[in-house]
């Protein structure tokens, strides 16, 4: 793979590292009250840009063939957000006694609390060849469910900023999640033909608007004087995320294919991606609204940041070994 090519690929990972860079040399452009705005165009317009994204982009007509699968969603809906955010939990009690910033392992409990994202994992389900409809399924249902039990998580195990009301979060998730997703999927049904047709680049629309959300989050950060991030705090929890993500794939792979298991090979994979994979897209916003006014927002949003990468990269290694795997259970 040639230089070009690889960075078509990974195009948005370094744009993650750009923006953090730019936010660092000149944070008073993206701050609360700077020249872009954010309170209202982050808060407000790109919040709702990426979820009437996600509203046109979502097939909800496709996923009618894999609903039926009812124990393979149950297992991975509960695993994705009930086991992992709480398995999160316990292993942080053991953690707050490090000398680990206590952000950042805030941040980790919120990628526990993510639901599945909408293409990662189904691009790694296709790459192999395991069941894509229940991929699909699975990642566009955990998203609709996500939006109503991610806050509530959040909530539960983190609580929120106290100058944003429990009822105000809902009504703003309402407004800039739910509605414009609704909106795209009525909007979708209109124009089904000519999105089929044009194929527009759903994916690099959000990650765009995603870019500019982180962007504006870590210039709140570099503005702050009172943050300090070390670098010790950060080793180690690339290396938890990393061990966090091998560990949970091989569990589910075990749970799936134990011997009582009604399983298939194809299932087995759409249940490793989909039950350990986190959304970036959806979480960053969600953050934003639901830690409103939190002046370490950025360095809890940093493991997810990190997670989301790392997951892809994972993925992406493990995809030929998962793939001779259930070649030789099939024959």
């Amino acid at each position: 793979m040639g230089p070009l090519e690889r960075l078509r690929k990974e195009w948005f990972i370094l744009g993650i590292v750009l923006v953090i860079a730019v936010a660092r040399l000149e944070p008073g452009v993206g701050v609360k009250g700077g020249p872009l705005k954010p309170e209202i165009t982050i808060t407000y317009i790109a919040v709702s840009a990426i979820f009437f994204n996600s509203g046109l982009s979502l097939k909800t007509e496709e996923l009618t063939s894999a609903l039926m699968h009812v124990k393979l969603h149950l297992f991975v809906q509960i695993f994705t957000l009930v086991f992992f955010p709480t398995a999160i939990w316990v292993f942080l009690q053991l953690l707050s006694i490090t000398p680990i910033n206590e952000w950042l392992l805030k941040g980790l409990q919120t990628v526990g609390c993510m639901p599945p994202p909408v293409s990662s994992a189904v691009i790694l389900t296709k790459a192999v060849g395991g069941n894509e409809a229940a991929a699909i399924f699975n990642s566009a249902f955990g998203s609709f469910l996500g939006i109503v039990i991610t806050p509530l998580l959040l909530l539960l195990f983190l609580g929120s900023s106290s100058s944003v009301p429990f009822t105000s979060i809902f009504s703003q998730l309402f407004m800039t999640v739910v509605v414009p997703l609704i909106i795209g999927q009525i909007v979708r049904r209109y124009i089904k033909d000519w999105l089929e047709r044009k194929k527009p680049p759903f994916g690099a629309i959000s990650s765009c608007v995603l870019l500019m959300i982180i962007y504006t989050t870590f210039c709140d950060t570099f503005a702050n004087p009172n943050i300090d991030l070390d670098k010790f705090s950060l080793i180690i929890i690339v290396f938890i995320i990393f061990s966090v993500q091998m560990s949970f794939m091989f569990l589910t792979f075990l749970f799936s294919t134990r011997n009582n298991s009604t399983f298939t090979p194809a299932d087995t994979v759409a249940i490793v991606f989909c039950s350990t994979h986190k959304s970036l897209t959806l979480g960053i916003p969600m953050l934003k609204i639901v830690f409103a006014g939190y002046e370490h927002l950025s360095l809890i949003s940093v493991p997810l940041l990190i997670y989301h990468p790392a997951q892809i990269l994972l993925g992406s290694l493990l995809v030929p070994t998962i793939k001779s795997w259930m070649v030789s259970r099939q024959k």
